[in-house]
């Protein structure tokens, strides 16, 4: 989630700026919106993203009833002059459905970042929801916090991938749909299903000895370079670092991705011969009930776009 301005620039502009400008509307994203909100992301957030991919993460491919993708703004033209997007999701979390609303990017134009508040708050005050916010740009941490989010412990360890021979009795691993579906069961099959159409999640099997660990990573920038795989879900982490040689050869050299960024808390525990990241990124959430160990990272922009 994206924008550069700080809290109190916002709250000062409001008061010396605004009729400059002009009124502006804080309006939900509805579908019929999407492809304009895209190509306003496209110009003005990332151009390394394309507008159809952009659109893409916003039909998100699991079955929920959203009430909305986000929210924006327009200008006294009616055109976009901001948004923050929006991923909702449903979840059982300790026999209880909950309701997610997963912040994604959240942009505004130069001219109207006194008004980027009321995009957050526009989401915030939607009753019901538990809030995440997992890319979160280092302006926007404080303002999370100001509103009430908390930090994920986000400790991450940094593994190279290399090169490892697959013996007999090692096990194997597979990307191949109808593997993963003949594998997978009950939870972690759904899951499967609902990601599958995620552009994104990235999917894998481990399979050892009867037992299966099911994968879903993504592949990151880190100082611009493409190199990087971040894990996401890891369904058995005591077979994950079993077999973790045979995976980190797997992403060399079918996926070129020379690290690994494994979160402990997805992991289970810091892999071999890894160096722990002094600033790992950071993630928050915001719920009255659910504790930092019960968030996870499925049915969010991390599983829909990459960038």
């Amino acid at each position: 989630m994206s924008v550069t301005w700080s809290i109190r620039d916002a709250e000062i502009g409001e008061l010396t700026l605004a009729d400059r400008i002009g009124p502006v509307r804080v309006e939900p994203i509805t579908t019929i919106d999407i492809p304009a909100v895209a190509r306003f992301l496209h110009d003005n957030l990332n151009d390394r993203v394309a507008a159809d991919a952009w659109e893409h993460a916003l039909h998100v491919p699991w079955k929920v009833s959203a009430p909305n993708h986000g929210f924006l703004l327009r200008d006294s033209h009616g055109e976009i002059a901001g948004t923050c997007l929006a991923f909702y999701s449903e979840r059982t979390i300790g026999g209880q459905r909950r309701r997610f609303c997963n912040l994604g990017a959240w942009c505004v134009l130069p001219q109207y970042r006194f008004h980027s508040l009321k995009l957050i708050k526009a989401l915030l005050a939607q009753d019901g929801y538990e809030f995440t916010d997992l890319s979160p740009s280092g302006n926007v941490v404080p303002v999370n916090s100001r509103l009430g989010f908390a930090f994920l412990d986000t400790a991450t360890a940094l593994a190279p991938t290399l090169p490892w021979p697959v013996l007999p009795g090692q096990g194997r691993i597979s990307a191949d749909p109808s593997v993963i579906e003949d594998t997978l069961s009950g939870d972690d099959l759904q899951i499967y299903r609902d990601h599958a159409g995620a552009a994104a999640a990235r999917h894998l099997v481990l399979i050892r000895n009867g037992r299966y660990c099911y994968v879903i990573f993504r592949t990151d920038r880190r100082k611009n370079l493409p190199f990087f795989a971040s894990l996401l879900h890891v369904s058995d982490p005591d077979l994950f670092h079993a077999m973790q040689f045979q995976f980190r050869s797997h992403l060399l050299i079918r996926h070129r991705v020379l690290a690994v960024l494994a979160e402990l808390r997805v992991a289970g525990r810091r892999p071999a011969l890894s160096r722990m990241l002094a600033n790992p990124r950071r993630k928050m959430f915001r719920s009255a009930e659910l504790t930092g160990d019960q968030i996870d990272y499925l049915y969010s922009e991390l599983t829909c776009l990459s960038w």
